[in-house]
């Protein structure tokens, strides 16, 4: 009977053991299922990582964020710091002029009214431009390259108002240094919009579009923490961001397109997406071979102005739709944009103040003030990066 009794507890030790075993596999099973992946790694050079930057055109990757409540001071010195390159004296000191001016103008403007605002705001916007082109060496006729009309007076209708960009000119030399230069042809020799697909089709001011006009979708989908990764097994490069949780599915993902979900991640989340196009990446102890350095510096041309940011104390970058094919939709840079939606602006402000104060009282109201109150400050921070290859953030945030 002692016998019996040992094999019985030798029996059931023996169950209990298997079902250990078996609850210990399981338990590995889970945590393997669960275990987070490191992120991939980023592309480093000269111990700085790259992510997206402001600038478009010639990005500094080697320098850190400039932390400032206003840039207009930042720039001034830049442009004093190149004068003392002799050869080069004079194009800084002109462009510091431009850049003095529209200083003045952005001041005079924070003490006017709304109907008044746009006049200085523009001019504000064009000597920042030509700041920026003389400095860059580009070449630009001295006319605002910019014009417009009213096509239907009895209509209050944003439809209405037009903006022709013309192929010479500030605005014209504008769109060349952003290698984006106006396009022409035998029978129509400038390029024309209206202000409200302009409106449309710029980042910052897209929610009070949308409020506005409700019958129209979303141009621009939230992301976080664009930046190039690579994996060093194939020596390749692309740039990597993340969705935010609410804009992780599918159907996201269907309107993003040229973007694909990335698989080395879980995903369950919020997906971690990628460029389906990738460059050429080879950079032991980061530090990249030619056609690594040049093939990343063409990725970032083509690819760049798919992204877009809003000027703000956080860092709020956004993916510009390219699936939507309507005529609405305006593939140009914002500086652009805003400085043709400004022209036409500034003119109702001084030749025709009761046709723009019939805007702002109606529809679209509220759009075109904030608008009129937002741009610029878009619009310099943008310009100052594009001048100085820095990105800037309002001060007391870590970055």
């Amino acid at each position: 009977m002692a016998t019996d009794r040992i094999q019985s507890v030798k029996r059931s030790v023996e169950v209990n053991r298997k079902k250990v075993t078996k609850l210990e596999e399981d338990l590995k099973d889970i945590k393997s299922k669960i275990k987070v992946k490191a992120p991939r790694p980023t592309i480093i050079i000269s111990n700085n990582e790259l992510a997206i930057r402001k600038t478009t055109v010639e990005p500094n990757f080697t320098t850190k964020t400039v932390l400032t409540d206003s840039t207009w001071h930042y720039v001034e010195m830049y442009f004093k710091r190149k004068q003392s390159d002799k050869k080069n004296k004079k194009r800084y000191e002109e462009a510091l002029n431009y850049w003095s001016q529209s200083k003045n103008f952005f001041i005079a403007t924070e003490n006017l009214d709304i109907l008044s605002k746009p006049l200085t705001t523009y001019y504000c916007f064009l000597n920042a431009t030509k700041a920026l082109l003389t400095c860059k060496s580009v070449a630009f006729d001295t006319k605002h390259g910019v014009s417009g009309k009213r096509i239907d007076s009895k209509s209050n209708n944003l439809n209405n108002e037009i903006i022709f960009i013309h192929p010479s000119g500030v605005l014209s030399g504008l769109c060349n240094y952003l290698k984006q230069p106006v396009r022409t042809s035998p029978q129509n020799r400038r390029e024309e919009y209206t202000l409200k697909d302009i409106l449309y089709n710029l980042e910052f001011i897209h929610r009070a579009y949308n409020m506005t006009y409700t019958n129209q979708p979303e141009l621009f989908i939230p992301v976080e923490e664009p930046r190039f990764v690579h994996e060093k097994s194939l020596k390749k490069g692309w740039i990597e961001t993340k969705l935010e949780p609410q804009y992780s599915n599918k159907t996201t993902l269907s309107k993003l397109k040229g973007f694909e979900i990335d698989p080395y991640y879980d995903n369950s989340d919020g997906y971690v997406i990628r460029i389906k196009k990738r460059f050429k990446w080879n950079a032991p102890r980061n530090k990249p071979n030619a056609i690594s350095g040049s093939a990343l510096r063409s990725y970032y041309q083509n690819h760049r102005n798919r992204f877009r940011y809003i000027y703000s104390a956080n860092k709020l970058w956004y993916i510009k739709r390219a699936d939507l094919d309507n005529s609405h939709i305006i593939d140009r840079n914002s500086l652009i944009l805003m400085f043709g939606a400004m022209h036409r602006l500034s003119e109702m402000s001084r030749y025709d103040p009761n046709t723009l104060d019939k805007h702002l009282s109606g529809k679209a109201g509220w759009l075109i003030s904030e608008f009129i109150t937002k741009s610029i400050y878009q619009f310099i921070d943008m310009i100052s990066s594009e001048i100085t290859g820095d990105d800037f953030r309002v001060t007391g945030f870590r970055t």
